[in-house]
């Protein structure tokens, strides 16, 4: 009878204990969802996004990304890694972040609700193509919705619109990237697309008839490295490149050309093995032996690399102290480097570098599908086009700050009517690169104004009207500076 109310009591205390919990945290399943989610972003979080964005921005995205997991058909049949990898984070590579997923969800649930899966990612490329067509551009990559407002980006922009657009329909997506061609000067990035258990290919922006084919289908196939950053601590099945607090840097490879592992030792002078050497798998492209990929030799001296069957130059570093030499993967097996030389090494060489053989591996699509879907980019350009002309300023002249800002020329209308110094105006306008003009704001112009006023005579004023430092977010802050430095000397701000 003692055990019997001991272990009743027991029970007692337990269930007491979960329902105290379930009280004290007032949470339902819904809820429990949410912070689970943002538990796993602030985990991976880069700090400047945790910073940048409010707490309530992350908040009202998980919401629509948890409405979409319980509202399209294939939502809950998304395994929770690609889930939490792949669909959940706002990010896909350095761009700004914005609201895109809470303002075109219901658009885009619209557009596939009766669609499988497979032919929701076909028509999610439409509707990017829709809006969005290719230029080239400057580095710093636009957000989502600048991308659309501009109707223009470069492949990186293209990628990032399709690849939040897929995952705002709780569709997995990642933008994968070849650093170089090994075949030609340049690079690109395209877009991969999880469905039903697979991950299939897209050009971003660029929309065929079926999965899997795009203009870069040789090209892919010819390629040394193609690799995608996963957000967050990622355990998947591919290679891992590298791995950071806030993504896994994952090589995708052997999704498009023939690969094979090249395993590298880096000795010494001596022949010891030399632990944390950095390791560089060089491919030449653009005049100079660029580094697809760095990683660190182990206590063993070693490293190495699954990649495409083509040349590369294996460039070992540590201490000062360097060796590299020429790999043909796919013969070479195994590698041995030497770090035996320093700064004053001089040579004289011929290198030849071959690329990796192409292979044909465009699925088939029939003569009916390829006509449709011609029929149907004429379409969208002239949708696009019909924007363009309603959006952006036409009597402008084609090199001004208003023609080139596109649909937020209204800005710089407004701008160059608050600032009382039309010079002053101009100078400032002068600053910006042209992507620059397309998403700067009102109160970041206003702001490098106020601060230049009383000294536009000054020829060095000239010299600090830039808005701008590097690639970061324009933002208005040298009023606030100011305010915090003021009636600091030099010598005291340098300290």
């Amino acid at each position: 009878m003692q055990n019997k109310c001991r272990i009743l009591l027991q029970g007692a205390l337990i269930a007491g204990l979960f329902a105290f919990m379930a009280a004290c945290s007032g949470s339902t399943q819904e809820e429990q969802e949410e912070r689970e989610a943002l538990d796993f972003l602030y985990a991976g979080m880069p700090l400047p996004d945790s910073v940048d964005y409010s707490r309530e921005f992350w908040e009202a995205n998980v919401k629509v990304t948890l409405k979409a997991r319980h509202e399209m058909s294939w939502g809950e049949r998304v395994p929770q890694r690609e889930w939490q990898h792949f669909v959940l984070p706002l990010r896909v590579n350095n761009e700004d972040l914005d609201s895109f997923r809470i303002v075109y969800y219901d658009e885009l649930k619209e557009r596939v609700k009766d669609m499988t899966m497979y032919s929701a990612a076909l028509e999610v490329n439409h509707w990017c193509h829709e809006h969005v067509s290719y230029q080239p551009s400057d580095s710093r990559t636009s957000s989502p919705m600048n991308t659309l407002r501009s109707a223009i980006g470069r492949c990186g922009e293209e990628s990032t619109l399709t690849v939040s657009a897929l995952r705002a329909i709780g569709i997995p997506a990642r933008q994968v990237y070849t650093p170089r061609w090994a075949h030609t000067d340049d690079n690109h990035a395209w877009v991969e697309v999880w469905v039903d258990g697979m991950w299939y290919f897209l050009g971003a922006c660029e929309p065929e008839p079926v999965l899997n084919l795009g203009w870069f289908n040789e090209p892919a196939s010819r390629g040394m490295l193609m690799h995608t950053k996963v957000f967050g601590d990622y355990s998947g099945p591919e290679e891992v490149v590298s791995k950071t607090p806030c993504y896994t840097e994952i090589n995708v490879t052997k999704n498009y050309a023939d690969v094979a592992e090249v395993i590298v030792t880096v000795l010494n002078a001596d022949s010891l093995p030399v632990e944390g050497a950095t390791v560089d798998y060089r491919l030449y492209n653009y005049a100079e032996l660029y580094p697809i990929a760095s990683k660190q030799s182990d206590a063993r001296g070693k490293s190495s690399l699954t990649c495409g069957k083509g040349d590369l130059i294996v460039w070992a570093s540590k201490d000062g102290k360097f060796g590299f030499r020429k790999v043909s993967v796919g013969k070479d097996a195994l590698a041995t480097v030497v770090i035996d030389k320093d700064s004053t090494y001089t040579d004289s060489f011929d290198l030849d570098l071959m690329p990796p053989m192409g292979k044909d591996n465009k699925p088939d699509v029939s003569v009916e599908s390829v006509r449709a879907n011609r029929n149907r980019l004429a379409q969208e350009d002239s949708i696009r086009n019909a924007y363009m002309k309603q959006a952006f300023c036409q009597d402008a002249n084609p090199d001004s700050p208003e023609a080139l800002a596109r649909a937020n020329w209204q800005t710089i209308v407004a701008f160059k009517k608050k600032c009382q110094d039309t010079k002053l105006a101009d100078d400032i306008l002068a600053t910006l690169s042209k992507k620059d003009y397309r998403d700067v704001t009102l109160d970041v112009l206003i702001d490098v104004a106020e601060s230049a006023m009383g000294d536009a005579g000054n020829k060095e004023i000239k010299e600090v009207l830039f808005p701008r430092v590097a690639n970061e977010r324009l933002t208005p802050y040298r009023a606030t500076l100011s305010k915090y430095f003021a009636g600091m000397t030099a010598e005291q701000l340098e300290q």
